[in-house]
């Protein structure tokens, strides 16, 4: 991938590891892959026997293609992604356009790192495959606290999703309750939204709909539920025809149903010298497609800060100082557009159409340039390595450059 040419590269460890990852998703692989790749030993245990295919479409944003791209991945994503070249933000019910966020190249361009959807699956299998390569342990039907067996590490990273049992642990030590273009499609109405565009070489086409959950629905925190074709036609009858017609041709059988699960923050992701990462921490809302992509960010920040010391807590430090403020931000980011998404026909909803064919702020934030800039900008293992003295320094209660200001 030459376009986008790093030169930042992931450090060695100072002093290797032995570190323990819960939960082989894509936060787990990607954390442990990274580990390996600084010096350390990373084992990953997984609840669940088999590793299966899970989810649809999901966007690769360019905050963590560079991260990929970083542990010699980003080509084979690349190979199986389609790169998004438009946005399309449009009106539910005739299907008018309200305006166009352009993407690729210029996405790619600006931040140094493109900007593609790819099948959850296909990445799935990329780090599988570099896990395999590498020899790197996985152990499955291995379910923290359950079969008795002690199994020791300097770290144990609690990466194991919205179910999290390590993040259950500590929120009760809290107190806390638990087309043939590349074009995005992004309808906006009463209640709900959707968003499709095309995945695996343009020989899928991927929607996902966004709207209130039924009464009655199982509220148990999953994402792979089967849904009911029929049930979904009903609630998108009044839409525009062409989101009906695309409805039609999803084979029965093929619906999938999940709630949308978000947490309380946490004071802290760490405990002892166990921590937490991706959906454990900071599950995200998919409005403004960042999921992955802040597990990613996490993955990438946890090897480098603990191969740049010695300091085992303080590394941990570091890593939540990079991360715990802007994942959050960037969780309640979805939130906001969520809001603004979903808003029924009348004076808010015609003042948020003016806004986003206007030149100024976009209400749905996954368009608009300024917060573009934070989440697809911003690098955090960057961050990380330039900023290493002074956020370990910070970590311990103190500011480097102040003391030296005060010594003679």
């Amino acid at each position: 991938m030459d376009t986008y040419q790093d030169t930042l590269t992931l450090p060695r460890a100072k002093t290797p590891l032995n570190v323990l990852v819960m939960g082989a998703g894509i936060a787990g692989l990607t954390v442990a892959l990274a580990l390996h790749q600084a010096g350390h030993k990373a084992t990953i245990l997984e609840r669940v026997h088999g590793i299966a295919e899970v989810g649809a479409g999901i966007q690769m944003a360019p905050n963590a293609a560079r991260i990929l791209g970083r542990l010699g991945l980003l080509e084979e994503v690349m190979s199986k992604a389609n790169t998004m070249e438009i946005n399309s933000l449009r009106r539910y019910e005739n299907n008018e356009e309200l305006g166009q966020a352009p993407l690729m190249p210029g996405v790619g361009e600006r931040y140094h790192a493109p900007l593609a959807v790819i099948h959850r699956g296909d990445l799935q299998r990329i780090l599988l495959d570099a896990f395999r390569n590498q020899n790197i342990t996985i152990r499955t039907n291995a379910r923290v606290s359950h079969t008795g067996e002690w199994v020791e590490g300097d770290v144990v990273i609690g990466a194991d999703g919205i179910k999290s049992d390590l993040r259950h642990q500590m929120a009760a030590h809290h107190g806390i309750p638990k087309e043939k273009r590349n074009v995005g499609m992004r309808w906006m109405g009463l209640g709900g939204h959707i968003m499709a565009y095309p995945i695996k070489n343009n020989s899928v086409y991927n929607m996902v709909l966004l709207h209130p959950q039924k009464e009655g629905a199982a509220t148990e925190e999953s994402w792979t539920n089967p849904g009911d074709k029929r049930e979904m036609e009903e609630f998108y009858a009044q839409w525009n025809g062409l989101v009906r017609s695309l409805l039609s041709y999803v084979p029965d059988g093929e619906v999938m149903e999940w709630t949308l699960n978000s947490h309380f923050p946490l004071p802290t992701w760490i405990e002892n010298r166990v921590v937490l990462m991706g959906d454990a921490c900071h599950p995200m809302l998919p409005y403004v497609a960042q999921g992955a992509a802040q597990a990613i960010e996490d993955a990438g920040v946890l090897a480098c800060a603990l191969s740049l010391t010695e300091d085992l807590d303080g590394a941990l430090a570091v890593y939540e100082r990079v991360r715990k403020d802007r994942a959050e931000k960037i969780q309640k980011s979805a939130a906001v557009t969520r809001k603004a998404l979903h808003l029924p026909d009348g004076e808010e909803q015609r003042k948020r159409d003016e806004a986003i064919r206007g030149p100024g702020k976009n209400p749905d934030l996954w368009a608009d340039h300024d917060w573009q800039d934070f989440m697809w900008g911003t690098d955090v293992m960057k961050e990380t390595v330039g900023q290493f003295e002074d956020l370990l320094a910070r970590s311990h209660g103190y500011h480097p450059h102040a003391l030296n200001a005060v010594a003679y």
